[in-house]
């Protein structure tokens, strides 16, 4: 399977569920991308087209947060404190396309631990 098919079906993926995930100013939508360098998260309200929260390893002060399971951990328990700041405690998990383990399941998990339901 050749670069450009794989980047397609990916693409497919992530649009059949963006279809079914939406975000409102009541329970906002979460999507998280991971690179080879670093991890981003952002919580987005859809009805409005505004990021309430977001988060990611390019800023200063997360620099030393790897992107894997360890540093998915740290950067969602972060994410999780900057959501209960800003009075939001439920969510709709976007995947992104992702398969639900990995870092994916880690950085959901520490959202959870942080007391953000969805």
């Amino acid at each position: 399977m050749n670069l450009t098919k794989k980047r397609d079906l990916a693409q497919k993926r992530r649009w059949r569920i963006r279809k079914k995930v939406k975000g409102t100013s009541e329970r906002p939508r979460v999507t998280v991308c991971f690179t080879n360098k670093n991890i981003h998260a952002q919580c987005i309200d859809d009805d409005q087209g505004h990021t309430l929260a977001a988060v990611s390893t390019n800023h200063s002060e997360f620099k030393a947060i790897l992107p894997n399971t360890e540093g998915s951990a740290k950067l969602g328990e972060v994410f999780g404190d900057a959501l209960s700041k800003g009075g939001i405690d439920t969510i709709v998990f976007d995947r992104a396309g992702r398969k639900y383990h990995g870092c994916v399941k880690v950085f959901a998990d520490s959202l959870r631990s942080k007391n953000i339901k969805f």
